[in-house]
């Protein structure tokens, strides 16, 4: 089996890469499993004091893997992504997303769980769970708590692509800068975060987090069973295999 997301740690920082190009990033249990294993690997590592999450490709994350949602349904995979987004916001160091192109679906809600979010001011993101019969259920947890309320509305409800730029404007990323001077903006935030003690970055994650975490801990099971219902609906099960179909 190929690994899908790589590890390596320099100095203070990891950089943990998403490279499962053949179904562009998507939360595939494995993915999952590996992003997962190495943020606890980061967590343990004292030499760590910040943790990179970006990808080999210009695509960040295509969001839930259709394939093994339409094939296995999504209940385990649900409460696999929304313990995915408590990791991040809880590990006691701070995560910080890079992202060059697109994001989609439950793949902003990776953004989103992030301290610190930098994308490419052309980079791609969209909601698409709406055109699909579903709903932006378990991302909801992060997005929702990041984005501006009408930003919310409007993507969450429309589903349609906005860039980069209109991601920072509505408080889904933290800036948005050419594509060109990503990789020298991340270096430079890394570089600035990774200058607090441990102590330091720790108690003053769990303050920032705190009414995340609230609400991650308060309405993760809900919509988590709100997801896998949705998923295993005719209506989602027929633009699912619709929209698979289209892609081969």
């Amino acid at each position: 089996m190929n690994t899908l997301v790589q590890y390596d740690a320099s100095g203070p920082r990891a950089t943990i890469t998403l490279d499962s190009p053949h179904n562009r990033n998507a939360l595939s249990r494995q993915l999952v499993t590996e992003l997962g294993g190495h943020l606890e690997r980061a967590a343990g590592d004292q030499d760590v004091r910040v943790v990179l999450i970006r990808s080999s490709g210009k695509v960040f994350c295509s969001g839930a893997d259709l394939s093994e949602a339409t094939a296995d349904g999504m209940e385990e995979g649900a409460r696999r992504i929304v313990d995915l987004q408590r990791l991040i916001v809880t590990m006691d160091k701070p995560v910080v997303t890079a992202n060059l192109g697109a994001v989609r679906a439950g793949g902003i809600g990776v953004v989103a769980a992030a301290d610190v979010a930098i994308s490419a001011d052309d980079a791609t993101f969209a909601l698409t769970e709406v055109k699909l019969g579903l709903a932006a259920a378990i991302i909801s947890l992060t997005v929702h708590h990041r984005m501006h309320p009408r930003a919310a509305a409007l993507t969450t409800l429309g589903g349609e692509v906005f860039t980069g730029a209109e991601a920072a404007a509505y408080g889904l990323v933290t800036k948005a800068v050419p594509a060109a001077d990503l990789d020298a903006e991340v270096d430079r935030v890394c570089e600035s975060l990774a200058g607090g003690t441990a102590q330091g970055l720790r108690e003053s994650k769990r303050i920032l987090n705190a009414d995340l975490v609230a609400r991650i801990e308060a309405r993760g099971a809900e919509m988590a069973a709100l997801s896998a219902r949705l998923f295993a609906t005719d209506e989602a099960r027929a633009a699912m295999t619709a929209f698979l179909s289209r892609k081969r």
